[in-house]
């Protein structure tokens, strides 16, 4: 495969929305492997700071935002221009993912999200209670979505790096782990056979263990949030109840922890934000680290994929599946400096770019543990020399959104009346195959760290002992 190699053709219109730090990584990525008139391609962004490299190109752009009272009079004309099927690559924030993936798919135009974005003001409404405002929440409007209009053009839920690669990550590293503990079998076909293999494998829980080590060239300032990517996402997610996909071993629930009325019933939700909520966990750098338990649609879907129900819907096995996120230093102090405030967000914000990273790695990958060889380790460890030698305008945490972007755009155009799908549903060995190239090292780890690892010190601890991969031992309490 080469830097240039054509995956997959567009024969209508590629509508962008959002031109922040993601959608200006997605673009030379657009521009090397999917086939387009580039007299088609439109970006749609409310701010115009980045206007400059479209004007380069030729491309269209309009400053709007997209809202709910304008939607549809701004898409339709845009996707339906000149023929052909159009696709909607939604990169933005304050827009909803169930409406226009709902409106995009009435007229046959093809989809694709990096999460489950509501309209501006759902994550800060004080009349909404923790469970209205959780992911889980945003994900079963999508999958009732899907439940009531199934079938059809295809759109894609949640398929960045997390949510996204790291579900096509926790299969390959099942399949790893079944050659390594010799068990036999053939390869899933089916989400039923996915469930079994881990089921059988005898994993208790996947944890999404990323650390960020990119440093700025500047120190952080005082009154100012630094992220290596979007601070209104972050903060948004961040200050949503702290959840998990709730597995079937765990024989502990936190005091503050809540199980929802309805829906798939795969999650929990703690009573406190995810950001400020602090677990143990293990990357290949850091070895034994913390991580904030932020929410992430991921935790609930993995979980979900990977049930095994009896006859009568009951759960028999279920992995705890949670987001266990150092970021990088800066904005850990961002964090601090917020909750410091309750929760209030700093004035001014930044993304580092590029071109303001000293260096770094960007290391993301799938935690896989309770099994025969404790835990495995399997992930992109893409360090921000090599980002830039692979593609401009981006970071390496920006560079594991943008590839598996690209990825699920190929799966949708080769795919094109699959329906409302999600990550966890796609061929993870073509998404891989596309997303690869720009992963950096991609590699697998055993440890024999346990969260116990160490423990207790030097004063008495509420540990259970008797399973180190309890939650119980997780949570930093």
């Amino acid at each position: 495969m080469t830097s240039s190699t054509i995956h997959a053709r567009v024969d209508g219109p590629i509508v962008i929305i959002g031109f922040g730090s993601i959608g200006r990584g997605v673009l030379p990525l657009i521009e090397r492997h999917i086939g387009h008139d580039k007299s088609r391609l439109v970006v749609i962004d409310p701010s115009d700071a980045d206007r400059k490299l479209l004007d380069e190109r030729g491309i269209k752009f309009i400053q709007q935002a997209v809202t709910r009272e304008n939607y549809k009079t701004v898409l339709h004309p845009l996707l339906t221009a000149g023929g052909g099927q159009g696709f909607c690559v939604n990169l933005s924030v304050d827009t909803s993912s169930h409406d226009i993936m709902d409106f995009c798919r009435s007229i046959n135009a093809l989809y694709i999200d990096t999460v489950v974005e509501p309209w501006i003001g759902f994550y800060f409404d004080q009349s909404k209670g923790p469970a209205a405002r959780s992911n889980y929440a945003l994900r079963e409007s999508i999958l009732d979505l899907r439940r009531r209009s199934p079938g059809g053009t295809t759109a894609i839920s949640c398929c960045g790096a997390n949510p996204g690669m790291v579900s096509w990550f926790v299969k390959q590293a099942l399949l790893n782990l079944k050659s390594d503990l010799g068990l036999d079998g053939r390869e899933p076909k089916t989400r039923e056979d996915w469930a079994s293999l881990a089921h059988r494998l005898g994993v208790k829980g996947i944890h999404i263990a990323e650390r960020d080590t990119q440093r700025s060239k500047n120190p952080k300032p005082r009154g100012m949030f630094v992220n290596t990517w979007s601070v209104e996402g972050f903060v948004s997610e961040g200050l949503q109840p702290a959840e998990l996909g709730w597995g079937t071993h765990e024989a502990w629930m936190p005091e503050n922890g809540r199980t929802h009325e309805s829906g798939c019933g795969a999650a929990i939700y703690l009573l406190q934000p995810g950001a400020n909520t602090r677990v143990r966990s293990w990357t290949p750098t850091a070895q034994g680290q913390f991580g904030f338990l932020v929410t992430h649609n991921e935790a609930i879907s993995i979980a979900d994929y990977l049930t095994v129900r009896d006859a009568g819907g009951k759960a028999l096995y279920r992995p705890t599946c949670h987001y266990a996120y150092h970021p990088a230093d800066d904005a850990v102090l961002s964090l601090h400096e917020m909750f410091g405030r309750a929760g209030e967000r700093q004035p001014e914000w930044k993304i580092l770019d590029e071109n303001e990273i000293v260096d770094g790695v960007d290391e993301l990958g799938v935690l896989l543990y309770g099994h025969k060889k404790n835990a495995y380790w399997y992930g992109s460890r893409l360090s921000i020399e090599e980002t830039r030698k692979l593609a401009p305008y981006q970071n390496a945490t920006g560079m594991q959104v943008t590839s598996a972007v690209l990825a699920g755009m190929v799966w949708a155009i080769e795919n094109p009346n699959a329906g409302i799908v999600e990550a966890d549903d796609l061929d993870f060995r073509r998404c891989l195959e596309v997303q690869r190239p720009y992963l950096g090292p991609v590699e697998g780890h055993y440890t024999d760290w346990t969260p116990l690892t160490g423990r207790p010190g030097l004063f008495p601890e509420d540990i259970d002992t008797s399973d180190p991969w309890q939650f119980r031992n997780v949570l930093v309490r």
